[in-house]
């Protein structure tokens, strides 16, 4: 790359800009990594103005000019239904982009499409880079670079946004396409013969239907009539034919002879485009047949309208076993050496002369606390590698599709379980992804359940809570507490539909269906990396710091330091409060407290009761033995155990996930609706669980 270009210093950034790219493309096609390659470090992140879809930008230096690049959010289409399509649009239209990059996976090349061809439609210069070629020749099949490009009227060049290759000719193209006002010869022989007054095959890769192709004819004129300074009247009457709520509001025109009815053509017009598509697809794509016969035997059951949630129950199942029997087994050797550092670390300040306030602050504190989550680091690395495995090869996408019937009768589309899929992740993501649902009091909606998906920071309290009291069935347990998460989020979602005078808005799932895949192994090694690092970045930060909080307040009361932690601070406060928690099964002083730290983040649970009772390495087998013990000469049973795991479960969301709360709503009050509920649902259920379940952990 430094052949080519050099990244600008941060003085020159102020300089003159003589070129613009905006980069655009579907979720997860290589865009940002592409975007990344040529920018190196010297980027700028914000917001964009007035919405909080992030603005990303990077300046380089290449061909005597100063480039501009942005990274536009990643989307499927540029309609006005999110926000992101939105913004992407607004900012291509502005006049601020000279030439699109349009990044396509080429291994999703029908997917990509779509989104290209509404690109086309703006009338602004497009160059498409071609990514994951790598893929498409795994699969056995070729993609023919010589048709594409004379069948959509654009350069297309094949890249690598991974291995940096084909970056400087594609930086080349961009450049030398800027100003370019009509697409390059578009040969393409269409099977349908037409009798339009207009032949548009030359002009334009996306000729309609003559029935729309007359529309279209119609509104031109009456658009130049009434706004003389627009540019590309047939995108804006495209648009007006679509029903498109932003650009009729902002140019109107009348329309009572062109929608008789009162229906747009958006329906319409989005099929002509797909049609065209496969047309494309046919000539470019060779040996595409075999992976769409492997992907239809497949999707017999997995989105079949009633094998489908059993199969994705089934799968969950399946990730649950793993994450437990697979874990467990590594997890052994983590508390090999979480217990032979804590006895050479007691050992080794007993004979300093350590003293006792010190020696319980390193093992009882950082070891005990810390060290206790650390040892589930197995069992997250087991659950991120399973679900990076079912969203690489295709599958996470079929589940929103599966759930479009039930999300529909609760008032919601199908998009908004996508959200909620990856809760299970997350809740900081999953709350982020709302930004692609349509009407605010959707997106509203969707954020108040999606915490109650158990996230991966939970994992630690299932795991631990029931290998201690539930043995040989933890695995079941744990994996009941997920189902209880989806239930309790979908029972709030109808309750939701018959309070919400407005109803929602949304109607349609529009989602591709990727072709089945194996997964990349660089893609997944890069998803399971960033969890588990977010995680040890957590245990190194705020668990750690919450961990010595937590320890503090145990270990001073009012004479001062003391071991008997009935006589701390801490005791005074959970002694307080713990007979509020008592009708839920939780009515001791240590899980109170213990649950208020988890608030900060749910790991904080079981690093803080590691604490609460003097267990170091509380996650081997001797340490569980031990916790056991404990808290069985407290009164805690198994039937106290399900319901801290419930509770923790449905109560107030980390401070991460409130803080994107407040982000995405914009309202404090919000959040403190949200946290308030959740507080309340978890305190109801838990109630209704301990009061009526005993029989079952008698």
């Amino acid at each position: 790359m430094k052949s080519l270009h050099s990244i600008l210093p941060h003085h020159t950034t102020q300089n003159k800009t003589d070129l613009t790219i905006g980069f655009i493309g579907n979720p997860n096609c290589g865009k940002t990594t592409l975007f990344n390659a040529f920018t190196g470090a010297n980027l700028k992140v914000a917001n964009w103005p007035g919405v909080t879809v992030e603005k990303v930008e990077g300046a380089i230096r290449s061909h005597n000019r100063n480039i501009r690049l942005v990274d536009l959010p990643g989307t499927y289409s540029l309609t006005s239904y999110t926000m992101e399509e939105t913004v992407a649009r607004n900012f291509i239209l502005s006049g601020e982009v000279d030439v699109i990059i349009n990044v396509v996976d080429a291994s999703a090349l029908e997917r990509s499409l779509y989104l290209t061809l509404q690109l086309l439609e703006l009338g602004k210069p497009v160059v498409m880079a071609l990514n994951m070629m790598d893929i498409v020749l795994k699969r056995g099949m070729e993609i023919d670079l010589h048709r594409l490009p004379e069948m959509l009227g654009i350069p297309v060049i094949p890249v690598s946004a991974r291995k940096r290759m084909g970056l400087d000719i594609l930086l080349h193209a961009a450049i030398h396409h800027q100003g370019a006002k009509t697409p390059d010869p578009i040969i393409h022989e269409h099977k349908e013969t037409f009798e339009h007054k207009h032949d548009h095959h030359q002009e334009f890769a996306m000729v309609y239907s003559d029935f729309i192709e007359d529309k279209i004819d119609q509104i031109i004129p009456r658009l130049q009539e009434k706004y003389p300074n627009l540019i590309n009247y047939r995108y804006y009457a495209i648009k007006t034919l679509e029903g498109d709520h932003e650009i009729s509001s902002k140019y109107p025109i009348d329309t009572q002879d062109i929608f008789p009815d009162g229906k747009n053509f958006e329906a319409r017009i989005i099929n002509e485009k797909y049609d065209f598509i496969d047309d494309v697809i046919t000539e470019v794509l060779v040996n595409k047949e075999r992976q769409d016969k492997l992907t239809e035997k497949i999707d017999k059951v997995f989105t079949h309208p009633f094998f489908g949630i059993p199969a994705f129950l089934a799968i969950m199942a399946v990730v649950f076993i793993l994450t437990f029997n697979f874990g467990d087994f590594i997890k052994g050797f983590f508390e090999i050496a979480i217990d032979l550092i804590s006895t050479k670390a007691s050992d080794y300040l007993s004979s300093l002369n350590a003293s006792p306030m010190f020696i319980s602050l390193i093992v009882e504190g950082i070891i005990g606390g810390v060290g206790v989550v650390i040892t589930f680091l197995p069992n997250l690395f087991v659950l991120f590698l399973a679900l990076a495995f079912l969203e690489d090869t295709g599958y996470m996408a079929r589940v929103a599709y599966v759930m479009e019937g039930i999300m529909k009768k609760l008032g919601l589309s199908g998009r908004a379980f996508i959200p909620m899929i990856l809760g299970f992740g997350c809740s900081v993501p999953a709350i982020m992804a709302t930004r692609a649902l349509e009407h605010r009091h959707d997106k509203l909606k969707v954020m108040l359940v999606t915490p109650f998906m158990s996230c991966n920071a939970r994992l630690t309290i299932y795991v631990l809570f029931s290998e201690m009291f539930f043995h040989e069935n933890a695995m079941i347990v744990a994996y009941s507490l997920y189902l209880i998460g989806i239930v309790v989020a979908l029972i709030v979602c109808f309750i939701l539909k018959f309070l919400d005078r407005k109803g929602s808005l949304t109607n349609y799932l529009l989602i591709e269906l990727p072709a089945y895949k194996l997964p990349d192994l660089h893609t997944v090694s890069i998803y399971v990396w960033d969890k588990l690092k977010d995680y040890l970045s957590k245990a190194g930060t705020t668990i750690f710091v919450m961990t010595l909080a937590v320890w503090a307040l145990l270990h001073f009361g009012s004479n001062g330091f003391t071991l008997t932690m009935s006589d701390s601070f801490s005791a005074v406060v959970g002694q307080a409060l713990s007979p509020l928690f008592a009708p839920l099964g939780l009515g001791f002083w240590q899980i109170v407290l213990a649950l208020i730290a988890g608030i900060v983040a749910k790991e904080v649970v079981v690093s803080s009761m590691a604490i609460l009772f003097s267990v170091v390495n509380a996650n081997s087998d001797v340490g569980m033995q031990i916790f056991a013990q404990q808290l069985q000469s407290i009164g805690f049973n198994s039937l106290n155990a399900y319901c801290l795991m419930v509770f923790c479960l449905l109560y107030v969301p980390c401070v991460a996930t409130l803080a994107t709360v407040k982000k995405e709503s914009g309202s404090f009050a919000y959040v403190a609706l949200s946290a308030s509920f959740q507080l309340v649902t978890a305190y109801v259920i838990t109630f209704i669980i301990y009061n009526t379940a005993g029989t079952l952990f008698s």
